[in-house]
């Protein structure tokens, strides 16, 4: 009973929300994934177990920020804020600290200890999602810190602005507006199925169905109600 009641819970909760405009954790992101969620197209459902996984998350970043406000060596200047208001995008960094010299912006990632193991660098797309963060804070500096879920171990990366990556992500999220508005869907990722986007993407099997180049969002929908009626 409790079970059922549990699940149901973290399903209706997790409902999606018609999208209006980007978040910054759509930087570097599959294009097509992006233009799917704009869309509300149809995808596989997550299990109430993941969903739970990610709050588990919420509580380990609120942990972390406990422990930042009681450290000694540094002072944090905001939590959960929100960067500057802007028409397409939207986001809410997890902490700016100071040191005494300079100013960071921490990004808190938790994920499991198989793969907190092997990670020997940032991800990428965390990268690019932190490049946003300081470009639009005016900052120069940011921190990736990395929690493992199961064993609470910590990993951190120290990341300098680079404006020519935050100019490019910028760039490709305009350019993304541009195909969204158009109804136009976008190729496919040059890693397709391969690709770590690929295999944990809610949208693979409609992906499947559009093929590789681009195609009008319209007749795409019409082949999707057909073929599912």
């Amino acid at each position: 009973m409790l079970k059922d009641l549990i699940n149901q819970f973290y399903l209706d909760r997790h409902k999606d929300r018609k999208k209006t405009r980007f978040y910054i954790t759509d930087a570097g992101k599959c294009r097509r994934s992006v233009f799917f969620k704009f869309k509300n197209a149809p995808k596989e459902e997550i299990e109430a177990r993941i969903l739970r996984l990610f709050d588990h998350g919420d509580y380990i970043h609120m942990l972390i920020m406990k422990s930042l406000f009681s450290a000694r060596g540094i002072h944090v200047v905001a939590s959960e804020v929100d960067i500057p208001p802007k028409t397409i995008i939207g986001g809410r960094a997890d902490a700016i600290i100071s040191d005494g010299k300079e100013l960071y912006v921490v990004d808190i990632k938790s994920m499991n200890s198989m793969v907190f193991r092997k990670l020997e660098e940032p991800k990428p797309e965390n990268i690019d999602q932190l490049q946003l963060y300081l470009h639009f804070f005016k900052i120069k500096k940011g921190i990736l810190l990395y929690v493992s879920k199961d064993t609470q171990d910590l990993k951190e990366f120290i990341i300098d602005y680079d404006n020519v990556r935050a100019k490019r992500l910028l760039q490709e999220l305009s350019e993304l507006k541009v195909k969204i508005d158009a109804d136009t869907i976008p190729s496919r990722l040059v890693d397709w199925p391969q690709g770590w986007q690929c295999r944990y993407c809610q949208y693979r099997e409609i992906c499947h169905m559009t093929g590789e180049k681009p195609i009008k969002w319209e007749k795409f929908k019409k082949r999707i109600q057909t073929e599912k009626a």
